[in-house]
This record gives structure tokens, C-alpha cells and sequence, in this order.
């Protein structure tokens, strides 16, 4: 095991026990099969994750997902994604919704992620908002993104940028990090 309950918990101290029990085996599992093990990496993950999630309450995105329906950047406005989301009543947007720890969103994102963990969330996309595939799909596409080489060099920004598209919630995060530094002992930096 990476980190404890109690670890967990400092770190994200708006969470409750009962989601902290939830997620911390699925976290752990998922940490260590894409290689977030040391101290720096754990803290700039589990402080992204804090910020996405909300303390660990939300694993699909509160809004309904229409602002996604025309985003062919996603992959939402390709005919095999209009096909599955009208064959469960639904549009693209609404169906490939953000969902995990880390926010999957779009067709595109949930075809790769489905590949990536092994799961079919494609026609499925629900199955994101699980502990187990909440916590290995965020794992997975830290991973995609190269984003241990970040955290190596604390390069937390850039790791930001790369989640978010932006800096939304850029003061939160720094927080989220600085205490996930301290609680696992990294030297602050920030």
C-alpha cells in the first residue's frame, strides 16, 4: 500500500471516512499499476484529484454534458459516437460526459481510456464514475500524459494545465499540494 487511510485523509481533510475507505484501495491499486509511487508523485496526483472530485464526492461531472454536443475535438460529433449515444437515448455530450476522478470527457477520450484500462466504457461510460475505474482511469490518463515526469521535477502548474486546459481552481490546487507535500514529506517548494 502507497499511502493509509490516515495519509488520505490528511490530505484530503473535507473528504468523509466513508469515501476515504471507498477510494483508498482503488487509488492504491491504481498508483501502482501506472507507477505514481514516490512521495512527489503521489502528492501532485492526490492533490489534482482532490481539486477534480471535490473532496472525493463527485466521480461524473455535476453539469449535464450539453456543452460537449458539438465538440468535434472530442470525438463527439463522430458518427460511431452519435450511434451509441442514440442507441441508449442519449446525445454525446450527455453520454461521454465527465466522469472519473480526473474528469474522461468526450467520445475520443473514452475510446482511448476503454483500450487503455480494459474496460468498455465506451457503451458503458458509467462504469467511469466506479471507485475502481474512477481511481484507474484518472491513474491512466495521468499516465498517458507523462505527467510523473512533472511531478518529478514539481512542475505542478504545467500538470494543472495539462488536466484542466486552463488554471480554474489554481489557488485550491496549490493548497491541495502543498498539504499533500507536507503529510508525505516532500521538501516544500512552494
Amino acid at each position: 500500500m502507497l499511502i493509509t487511510s490516515e495519509q488520505l485523509h490528511e490530505m484530503i481533510p473535507h473528504s468523509t471516512d466513508k469515501l476515504i475507505l471507498r477510494y483508498l484501495t482503488p487509488l492504491n491499486n491504481a498508483m501502482e499499476q501506472f507507477q505514481i509511487n514516490t512521495p512527489l508523485r503521489i502528492a501532485a496526483f492526490i492533490a489534482q484529484v482532490a481539486h477534480e472530485s471535490c473532496s472525493l464526492v463527485y466521480s461524473e461531472e455535476i453539469a449535464s454534458g450539453s456543452a460537449y454536443e458539438k465538440r468535434g475535438d472530442l470525438g463527439n460529433l463522430l458518427p460511431e459516437a452519435l450511434a451509441v449515444a442514440h442507441a441508449n437515448h442519449s446525445t454525446t455530450g450527455r453520454f461521454y460526459k465527465g466522469r472519473s476522478l480526473l474528469q474522461i470527457t468526450g467520445y475520443s477520450n473514452y475510446l482511448a481510456c476503454s483500450k487503455g484500462i480494459d474496460v468498455d466504457c465506451v457503451t458503458n461510460p458509467r462504469i467511469l464514475s466506479e471507485p475502481e475505474y474512477a481511481a484507474k482511469s484518472a491513474a491512466w490518463f495521468w499516465n498517458i500524459h507523462n505527467l510523473n515526469i512533472l511531478a518529478d521535477v514539481e512542475m505542478f502548474d504545467k500538470i494543472t494545465h495539462v488536466i484542466n486546459g486552463g488554471y480554474n481552481g489554481k489557488a485550491e490546487r496549490d493548497t491541495n499540494y502543498r498539504r499533500c507535500k507536507e503529510v508525505l514529506g516532500c521538501n516544500a517548494k512552494k
